[in-house]
């Protein structure tokens, strides 16, 4: 309810994102990061790779391929995923040394998918379903502000 009324009104993406992901680090426990990887510029009508969007926590890898870690996989798979312990997840990118658990959802709008939520802990199975699916219903909300 904070991000919808922080949003509500401002046409700035970059500022809504920004303000979401400040929000998710102060109000969850145990996390290390919190934010957004947007999709970068299409090459051949495709996105390729995921590019750092607003968030909180270390500083992140900046350029993420389609396909490959926790947000890569989102997106070819268009479907959130759960990861209770990061290192037993085949192609998994180290960001941050620290993170054992992560949940990404993907953004789509107007049937496009134009980003990812990621949030990671420093704790292994810190995330649950019910984190997720609140995950998916910010992300519901993230979507019908985007602009």
């Amino acid at each position: 309810m904070q991000a919808k009324a922080l949003c509500e009104g401002e046409p700035n993406l970059i500022a809504n994102l920004s303000n979401i992901s400040a929000i998710l680090f102060e109000r969850l426990d145990d996390v290390n990061w919190a934010g957004f990887y947007l999709m970068g510029e299409s090459v051949n009508g495709q996105s390729e790779e995921l590019i750092l969007g607003p968030f909180q926590g270390r500083a992140a890898c900046v350029r993420i391929p389609v396909g490959r870690g926790v947000c890569g996989t989102a997106v070819s798979q268009n479907k959130t995923q759960l990861i209770m312990d990061v290192h037993e997840f085949d192609g998994h990118i180290a960001c941050d040394a620290a993170s054992n658990s992560e949940v990404v959802v993907p953004i789509n709008v107007n049937g496009k998918l134009v980003a990812v939520l990621d949030i990671d802990s420093p704790t292994v199975g810190r995330f649950k379903q019910a984190d997720a699916d609140g995950m998916e219903q910010l992300v519901e909300m993230i979507q019908s502000i985007w602009s």
